[in-house]
């Protein structure tokens, strides 16, 4: 009787703890980066992101070719 009760007490003791140590799991969320503005000319398209992170404006780049990369490139950070 006094084993069951000792375990039974050791289990609610560990269910505890993992209780706890999975409650202060944190996960780090970045905002998404916002578009700002869009372009094409020539077969060639641009687009414009911000992001409030890092505070820096990001242009991208695609071809108009289907085996084209999309090219992005960190264009200037914001004061």
């Amino acid at each position: 009787m006094t084993i069951r009760i000792a375990a039974i007490a050791l289990l609610a003791a560990l269910g505890a703890f993992a209780l706890h140590a999975l409650a202060q799991g944190r996960i780090d969320i970045r905002t998404a980066v916002t578009a700002i503005g869009t372009s094409s000319s020539n077969g060639v398209s641009f687009a414009w992101f911000y992001d409030p992170a890092d505070r820096t404006v990001y242009v991208c780049r695609a071809g108009q070719a289907a085996g084209d990369a999309v090219d992005c490139k960190a264009k200037t950070t914001l004061p």
